[in-house]
């Protein structure tokens, strides 16, 4: 028995949604455990938000592997286009995350005995440094 997704496209009626505008891949045939014009709306949303190609494909119920035939698939150019745009958001907040903690650092509140004694800040000057070279990799 099919699943509903956990993750649900609701389209913004204010129109100011982040999401590009694409035309879903064409199917050869349809399926209702397939990838759907709404499904695959969904996943670019979901893709938008975790940045993360497994995570957004279980959110929508869907396998990894199903999601990259689909976007190599004759026609699928518009959706590929959308793929790329919305991973390349995501890596791009996740690497200000990055920075912005490794400058400020990230407090986290400690405990003993289960009594809240203070606040620690730690600089994260590793993954930030990892995060350099990567960006300096795709550039």
């Amino acid at each position: 028995m099919h699943e509903s997704p956990p993750f649900e496209f609701v389209p913004d009626d204010a129109g100011d949604d982040p999401l590009p505008d694409f035309t879903p891949a064409p199917l050869s045939r349809r399926r209702h455990d397939g990838w759907t014009p709404e499904r695959q709306r969904a996943f670019i949303a979901a893709l938008a938000e975790t940045g993360v190609v497994a995570a957004a494909a279980r959110a929508v119920g869907m396998g990894v592997t199903s999601a990259y035939n689909l976007r190599r698939r004759a026609g699928a150019e518009s959706f590929a286009r959308a793929w790329a745009l919305v991973e390349t958001e995501a890596r791009r907040r996740a690497f200000e995350l990055i920075v912005d903690q490794a400058i400020n650092g990230a407090t986290t509140a400690r405990f003993y005995r289960g009594r809240f004694v203070g606040l620690t800040r730690a600089y994260e000057t590793r993954l930030a440094l990892a995060a350099l070279r990567a960006a300096q990799w795709t550039k």
